[in-house]
């Protein structure tokens, strides 16, 4: 009985409002016929009340229908245009309540769907251009390799064919033993730029230890600068005298120095100073190298870390790959580093925090 004349519908409401309507209009008609006044007085009461009624039945039927119906095509128009802020706000318990949850449901999946969407896109997109920069770095390593190959394997070439025509033992040794300088020199060069390349892909990573720092830089620069045979300088060093601990890759600062100090070696004028520091400001480390000799041309300065740069006035043959390699590997830890022209020569740096 109670759910008969319950109003959960449109459609009961709009019937109920016709039937109170009817029973209203045949009440008023009975009730000004029955008043003690003229028969066009009583028209004018019953017309009245007529208007009233139709004004009624007007202001429940846009409540009830025309204001619903005018907010859930707005908030349907918002949601065309992918508009998801401004939800429906009709809460009537009938068709139109029932339409107005169902809307805001859509548009919260939809809105969830899109940025899933998006996500998948942005993704996408990162995908895409890692691959095209694997690509690049893949045509790069061939290009690279191709034009670095021509020299040694000319030189390969025409030391093989002078073997095979070559009488001389004594010749043939020495062709032989240039044959396999160059192969060597092939083989570093390749190994170098792989190991270039997977630094620059991030195929290869750091393995953070803690370790002495002046420990590492008294081995690397004792084995290169100490040990050398062939020293034509004049070496000066300032390291600390008690140990400093930092946390990064060993092998990789190795590398570091290994190529900073092959490089300041190869640079220094014969019988000129190469000085080396590793100076602690309690937070820091900072390290340098200075080579006494030619400066580097100002417009090369920004090159020398950019891989196969040469210096065509320097009077020693390399692969230009070991400045890369520093950079890379500083880089990669967002460690500051640079390379500066001082009055009599060239001074290359880096810095590297403390850890307690």
């Amino acid at each position: 009985m109670k759910e008969a004349f319950s109003l959960r519908t449109v459609r009961k409401k709009i019937v109920m409002l016709s039937k109170v309507a009817g029973v209203a209009l045949i009440f008023s008609y009975v009730l000004s016929t029955r008043l003690p006044v003229s028969e066009d007085a009583s028209l004018l009461i019953w017309l009245g009340f007529v208007f009233l009624l139709v004004s009624g039945i007007d202001f429940f039927m846009g409540r009830f229908i025309s204001k619903p119906i005018s907010e859930l095509n707005t908030s349907a128009k918002h949601m065309a245009n992918l508009d998801f802020s401004i939800p429906c706000g009709v809460s009537s318990a009938d068709e139109f309540g029932e339409l107005s949850t169902s809307l805001n449901t859509m548009a919260e999946n939809l809105q969830q769907a899109l940025a899933r969407l998006e996500d998948a896109n942005t993704q996408l997109e990162r995908d895409v251009e890692k691959e095209r920069l694997l690509l690049a770095e893949r045509k790069e390593l061939v290009d690279s390799l191709s034009h670095e190959m021509k020299t040694p394997l000319g030189v390969i070439r025409a030391y093989a064919e002078g073997l095979q025509d070559e009488a001389a033992e004594a010749k043939k040794q020495k062709y032989a033993q240039v044959i396999i300088s160059e192969v060597e020199r092939m083989n570093d060069l390749v190994v170098t730029l792989l190991d270039l390349s997977a630094l620059e892909s991030g195929a290869a990573r750091l393995t953070v230890t803690r370790f002495d720092f002046v420990e590492l830089v008294e081995t690397v620069a004792g084995r290169l600068l100490v040990d050398a045979p062939d020293a034509d300088f004049v070496l000066q060093y300032d390291l600390p005298e008690q140990k400093v601990f930092v946390q990064t890759d060993q092998r990789r600062m190795e590398q570091v120095l290994g190529n900073l100090i092959v490089n300041a070696k190869k640079n220094v004028y014969p019988g000129g100073i190469l000085r080396l520091e590793l100076v602690s400001d309690g937070d820091a480390l900072h390290f340098s190298i200075f080579n006494q000799g030619r400066p580097i041309p100002a417009d090369d300065l920004p090159k020398i870390w950019t891989k196969f740069f040469r210096d065509n006035n320097a009077g020693y043959s390399g692969s230009g790959l070991g400045l890369s390699i520093v950079a890379q590997i500083l880089s990669m830890q967002e460690l500051p580093y640079g390379a500066e022209n001082l009055a009599d020569g060239v001074r290359f740096y880096f810095s590297i925090p403390i850890t307690k």
